[in-house]
């Protein structure tokens, strides 16, 4: 489901029109992608210019605030037509609040109608109908309202090293119908929380209407080696004491394989090596990059040369770390 729009733009919901469009005015400062450059703050962005487009008008306010998500299919004229069909078939009332049903993502409504009411719920096809004068027929003023299905949304676990090179997989989603099988392309470098959109693969519509679409939504799980800050890598790269001193050029893992990099001469831990390009993919921009942190290892155990050149090494230099601090 999509973010509650007044938790997008930070206000209750009972904001002013003022109110909501003072946080729009500082939050899209904020986030417009000529100044915020985080890879998602373009998704970010839209999402603001959404929440406010429908919240800064008084009639798609009270549609959203009334019916949630499912606003867009509710007609423009909908409080005419609920009073109509409350006055003609349910003796006054109105309804009260809705929930998503179980039967492939159609959205059932609960009426709120006294004693007439009796718990249950009213689909689309079934209120839509009342409200049109019945008859869910096509033809002949028949009334039928075809209504586009929900879209939906699920997570897509990847490890980081799928993330990274992208490619063709098979997803099983479990649904209240079951199980279902989706063919995805994983576009390379796709980043945690980017959703991957597969049209008419959500709610069944209801008639004619098309069904919605459903939203994957990347979940890119933790690794042991790799850390990921948009699409930027940090990676721990090890090295012997010998190497930080001296310098040297060691290998790197990265998740397309081994890169190269060159340990300067004198270098302590938590040194932060950056090689460009070598982060994340990125098929709008420049690639992210990798940082290496330097973390210098010495042998669990050594030898008996080893011992006699460290401990020459102690008598001989001058070097006292503690009077760097």
């Amino acid at each position: 489901m999509a973010r509650d729009y007044y938790e997008v733009l930070g206000v209750s919901r009972g904001a002013s029109q003022d109110e909501i469009q003072q946080a729009f005015r500082t939050r899209a400062r904020r986030l417009h992608p000529v100044v915020n450059k985080d890879p998602d703050a373009e998704e970010r962005f839209k999402e603001l210019n959404d929440a406010y487009s429908v919240l800064s008008d008084p009639k798609t306010r009270a549609r959203y605030d009334r019916f949630g998500d499912d606003w867009r299919k509710i007609p423009e004229d909908w409080e005419e037509r609920v009073g109509a069909g409350a006055g003609a078939g349910a003796g006054g009332g109105g309804f009260r609040g809705w929930t998503t049903a179980g039967d492939g993502g159609r959205v059932r409504f609960t009426r709120g109608f006294g004693e007439d009411a009796g718990g249950g719920g009213v689909d689309f096809e079934d209120l839509f109908g009342a409200f049109f004068g019945g008859g869910a027929g096509p033809g002949g003023g028949g009334g039928r309202v075809d209504i586009p299905g929900a879209d939906q949304e699920a997570e897509l676990p990847l490890t980081v090293e799928d993330a990274f090179h992208g490619g063709h997989r098979v997803v099983t989603l479990a649904g209240p119908s079951g199980q279902r099988t989706f063919e995805v392309d994983v576009p390379a470098g796709v980043v945690d929380g980017q959703r991957i959109r597969l049209a008419g693969q959500g709610g069944r519509g209801t008639g004619d209407a098309p069904a919605g679409d459903l939203y994957l939504r990347v979940r890119i799980q933790p690794h042991p080696r790799f850390r990921l800050e948009g699409r930027n890598i940090h990676v721990t790269l090890p090295v012997a004491p010998w190497e930080a001193a001296l310098g040297a050029t060691v290998p790197v893992p990265t998740p397309g394989g081994t890169a190269k990099v060159t340990v300067p001469p004198g270098s302590s831990s938590g040194r932060r090596l950056r090689l460009r390009g070598e982060g994340m993919p990125n098929p709008r921009g420049p690639d992210g990059d990798l940082f290496a942190e330097i973390r210098i290892m010495v042998p669990p155990s050594l030898s008996d040369r080893e011992r006699e050149l460290f401990e020459e090494l102690g008598r001989t230099s001058s070097f006292d770390p503690r009077s760097e601090q």
